[in-house]
């Protein structure tokens, strides 16, 4: 495999988040221009200063990106629309930064976001994929939480996780939740309290399942010289990776594409899993979480359960892990979901954490997965930022 360029001077900037809400009668548009609003804002920049513009939600249709375009009314030399769910933000984070580095734009705004009204995720999941309505539905069964427990238990059949392994993530992603003033969950969370909830999906329980709201988050994609020239603090993108079906003869999915890239990843941003400071990784539900921890080095395949019994994963903790409490106790605002690790990656190594902050943070590792269908996620992705 012929090494990819690494990203020079590219920058990631301007972290933005509005606020999420349980249920909102607003549309995506309105998220997606309140996160441009608050680029804007976090920038300095008129609207004519962001020339290139990346866009992911599940709820815009009837429009696209381009149609976005007039809602907001800006006029761009480059625009991408990215329709993969959790692995959005990292794909949107390496197209915008290549379109930087060649030239293509000069400042690309990334968003996503969604609405979410009383009905929307049934809505959504009851025309989500081919395969869902296929596989699943005839069972009488839709959306993605039996997919998962078909996932979950086939990986705790094969490697020996525990509910309780799974819990332990909850229960740390809670206690993080907790400083994160955008957090839907304020409630402290307990092992026996996660043990205690009801099933959904066997083996999926309450907590083990992301909870749909509105909302969206947003970043700017700029060379360091921009950045410097406004004032910005940045983190620099070190390298960044994206595959999709990874290995599709593997009869249900206990990997994904993190595996068969991990080492182009690290030898392009220079860094190894021992330096990586803080890890936010796509969190739909607990058990992709080990995957990730896996399949990005930090432990072999099958270690991931003895990973999570060695380590504590506060932000004060051995390994500090999805620091603003992630989908799980922030909330799954529908595409934003996949922006959620980048935005925080980013606060935790600039020092402008809205939570709390890992002492020393210089490298973040973020992740991304999404698009499942009846028995896999179709992609993956990670980005390592580094501090200026």
């Amino acid at each position: 495999m012929t090494a990819a360029a690494g990203y020079d001077d590219v920058v990631v900037t301007a972290p933005v988040t509005v606020p999420y809400q349980r249920y909102s009668t607003k549309g995506a548009h309105w998220f997606l221009g309140r996160a441009v609003a608050g680029l804007l804002d976090a920038s300095g920049l008129p609207k004519s200063g962001i020339d290139g513009l990346c866009v992911s939600s599940f709820s815009l249709g009837p429009d696209s990106a381009v149609g976005l375009t007039q809602h907001l009314d800006v006029s761009l030399r480059w625009l991408d629309h990215i329709p993969m769910g959790g692995a959005s933000g990292i794909v949107a984070l390496r197209r915008a930064a290549r379109a930087v580095q060649a030239g293509d734009a000069s400042v690309v705004a990334c968003i996503a976001g969604d609405a979410n009204r009383v009905d929307s995720f049934r809505e959504s999941t009851a025309r989500f994929s081919l395969f869902s309505q296929d596989a699943v539905y005839p069972y009488g069964a839709g959306g993605p939480n039996v997919s998962f427990a078909f996932l979950t238990a086939y990986y705790m059949r094969t490697y020996g996780a525990t509910a309780e392994d799974f819990g332990k993530l909850c229960v740390a992603q809670r206690s993080n939740a907790l400083h994160y003033p955008h957090a839907l969950f304020t409630t402290p969370l307990t092992l026996d309290a996660y043990l205690a909830s009801r099933m959904i999906a066997d083996p999926i329980r309450l907590f083990d399942c992301v909870m749909p709201c509105a909302g969206a988050e947003g970043f700017l994609v700029m060379r360091r010289a921009e950045a410097e020239r406004l004032g910005l603090p940045y983190a620099r993108l070190l390298g960044a990776i994206e595959r999709h079906n990874p290995f599709p003869d593997d009869p249900i999915q206990y990997r994904g594409g993190w595996v068969l890239d991990r080492d182009a990843l690290y030898a392009q941003a220079g860094v190894g899993p021992r330096d990586i400071d803080v890890l936010q990784t796509y969190d739909d539900y607990p058990v992709i979480n080990i995957m990730q921890f896996e399949d990005l080095g930090f432990c072999d395949k099958g270690e991931g359960p003895g990973f999570v019994r060695r380590n504590s994963f506060e932000v004060g903790g051995s390994f500090p892990f999805n620091t603003c409490g992630g989908q799980l106790s922030v909330g799954q605002a529908g595409a934003a979901g996949g922006f959620l690790g980048i935005v925080e990656g980013l606060r935790q190594v600039t020092g402008a954490t809205l939570g709390a902050q890992v002492d020393g943070a210089r490298h973040a590792l973020v992740s991304g997965f999404g698009m499942i269908n009846y028995d896999r996620g179709l992609c993956s992705g990670a980005a390592i930022l580094g501090a200026a």
